[in-house]
């Protein structure tokens, strides 16, 4: 792995001996389950949720069909994985953010509801299976994400290339944003996605790195902020993101922007952290949404092109709205 840029500030964080200490520690589950099991009396286990967060459940014809497409293609994607919760909206306009090399993730990230273990071998044919759905659906702009994959050689980036490819390949004019993993600060891998021109590359940092311990432990803050510098250098839209409510702090929130933007981004993304289950770490506070439009300040005053700030954004939620938004600076 190659030395980060020396601009970048960590902020009271030590990731490699926060992996260190993870990997000898209880498993995060169990941790959670510990916490829950003596709730205050009267107390529900659950914080109540915020008007403001609530959606529709999913239901219509178009959601339906977006459903059965990418069913009987035997596509997974993020959308579902994650419990996502604009997926009525997404699906009901017949978008979805493909999600690519299986549905095990190598990682256990506390917030994510993707499921951890030793995943199976990479599709040959499934670039060729998302570039089908992706035509039948028509984007615009389609969105490839994945699990990561620390077990491949090269975290799975030739499979992020050639989805690259065969969507370019049926969707000429269309744009491709890519949602990667840090592939272990690997210089070659990032190059080999970034060879394949996608007009957004994102990769999203999630929280402050002085949470990492305890949200994202095999994770590292600096190797992220390299992944989008180079990203950045070599000319690519660059895009992150994170969410509030895990602990984090307001001045935690500016010092996020801060780094962002000396990374290069252009775009990023701030929404609530929702807990998929009770086996996830429960969530520390609801933020309003007035706050969303200060966080969305702040960026801008940092320097970020474009800020998407609102309870329910996700990283890939209105994805082409927040490009034409970008192009028409």
């Amino acid at each position: 792995m190659n030395k980060p840029p020396s601009s970048f500030v960590l902020h009271n964080a030590n990731p490699r001996k926060a992996r260190a200490k993870a990997a000898s520690s209880q498993p995060f589950q169990e941790q959670v389950s510990q916490a829950d099991a003596s709730p205050a009396q009267g107390q529900d286990k659950r914080q109540q949720l915020p008007a403001w967060l609530r959606r529709p459940l999913p239901s219509g014809m178009i959601f339906s069909g977006t459903r059965s497409l990418l069913s009987d293609l035997k596509l997974a994607t993020v959308c579902q994985g994650a419990k996502c919760p604009n997926i009525h909206e997404c699906f009901s306009q017949g978008t979805a953010t493909f999600l690519i090399l299986g549905h095990t993730c190598t990682r256990n990230c506390a917030f994510c509801n993707i499921e951890p273990g030793s995943p199976g071998s990479p599709e040959l044919d499934e670039p060729a299976r998302v570039a089908q759905a992706a035509a039948v659906l028509k984007l615009e702009h389609v969105v490839i994400t994945s699990v990561t994959r620390d077990d491949l050689p090269d975290g799975g980036a030739a499979h992020f290339a050639a989805t690259i490819k065969s969507v370019r390949a049926r969707l000429p004019q269309s744009s491709i944003e890519v949602l990667i993993p840090d592939f272990q600060g690997s210089t070659a891998a990032l190059g080999t996605v970034l060879s394949e021109k996608p007009t957004i590359l994102n990769h999203n940092v999630e929280t402050h790195p002085a949470l990492y311990l305890r949200i994202r432990p095999q994770a590292d803050y600096l190797q992220s902020l390299t992944v989008l510098r180079r990203a950045h250098d070599a000319k690519v839209a660059v895009k992150s993101g994170f969410m509030v409510g895990l602990g984090e702090s307001d001045e935690q929130i500016k010092e996020l922007l801060a780094d962002l933007a000396r990374a290069g981004c252009a775009i990023v993304t701030i929404g609530q952290y929702m807990r998929p289950s009770l086996r996830h770490l429960p969530v520390a506070r609801y933020v309003h949404p007035d706050s969303f439009m200060e966080y969305a300040r702040w960026g801008k005053e940092a320097g970020i092109a474009h800020v998407f700030s609102s309870p329910l954004v996700r990283s890939s939620y209105q994805a082409k709205e927040v490009l034409n938004a970008l192009k028409a600076r």
